[in-house]
């Protein structure tokens, strides 16, 4: 079951629906049928977190949730999770949030009203420091996104209570709110291959590189672009044509990387 964005983005309250803390790591389905098999959203990735292979659940259950790498103030490192997911000899220790359960004693309960099936997480797993419980927040989402954007977490996903676990769908009964920050930025090239563009940050009177830009460019906006991509083109190489910064936008984005990148830039609107 997917997430949608919620409308603007914006945290909402409504009686109807909890908030709950959206961790930044790498979505994870635990499987303790006939056997433990821990499966991503592509792959069987059960030989890569050895550490969670003693799972405190009973035979029969299914989890969902999120794997996560916390670091020393207990907040989700990504960058150290996706380094951990991708070679073995990366050590960083994983968490594992569940914040479903799929089947319980065997018995497939995704038909099941969400507040039911967080009673019976409750009842099926026993945390330790490898397996965690994802619980609702009382009181208002507002607020509680607040308190998540003071902190600098990721952000919350506002779930229906009464919603069923509806299997590969993107579902407007979950809907998440992304603590994004915002940057103007230089637009200093394009990629050849890919419908991206190169940025670059204004640091102590240089344009730094931070990476490219994919998501929320729309037609017009590429359009707007291609004459100024011909009028100032400075360079280019095997894969990018790069302009001198004459081009600068607003983005949203997750946060920064500690190769100095920015992390899922999404375009917000030229600045003139």
């Amino acid at each position: 079951m997917l997430l949608q964005y919620a409308k603007n983005n914006k945290a909402f309250d409504d009686p109807s629906t909890f908030a709950e803390l959206k961790w930044d790591g790498i979505r994870l389905i635990v499987s303790n049928l006939d056997e433990l098999n821990l499966y991503t959203k592509n792959i069987n990735a059960t030989s890569k977190y050895p550490e969670l292979h003693n799972p405190p659940i009973q035979k029969g259950t299914i989890l969902d949730g999120e794997i996560v790498v916390l670091d020393e103030q207990g907040k989700a490192d990504f960058e150290a999770c996706n380094a951990r997911f991708k070679s073995s000899k990366v050590k960083h220790k994983v968490v594992y949030f569940a914040f479903d359960i799929l089947y319980h004693r065997g018995v497939d309960v995704t038909g099941l009203p969400l507040e039911v099936r967080k009673g019976l997480l409750e009842e099926a797993v026993q945390e330790n420091e490898y397996y965690r419980i994802v619980r609702p927040i009382n009181g208002s989402s507002t607020d509680f996104f607040n308190i998540v954007c003071e902190h600098g977490l990721e952000g919350v996903v506002i779930k229906k209570k009464n919603s069923k676990y509806e299997k590969d769908t993107r579902s407007w009964a979950w809907q998440k709110v992304i603590n994004y920050q915002k940057a103007e930025v230089y637009i200093t090239g394009y990629s050849k291959k890919e419908h991206s563009w190169l940025l670059g940050y204004s640091d102590d009177g240089r344009i730094r590189p931070i990476g490219a830009l994919e998501l929320g460019i729309t037609q017009s906006a590429r359009q707007s672009m291609c004459p100024v991509f011909q009028a100032y083109k400075s360079g280019e190489s095997k894969d990018h044509v790069y302009v001198q910064p004459v081009v600068r936008c607003m983005v949203k984005y997750r946060d920064w990387y500690k190769s100095g990148a920015m992390r899922l830039p999404v375009f917000e609107e030229f600045i003139v």
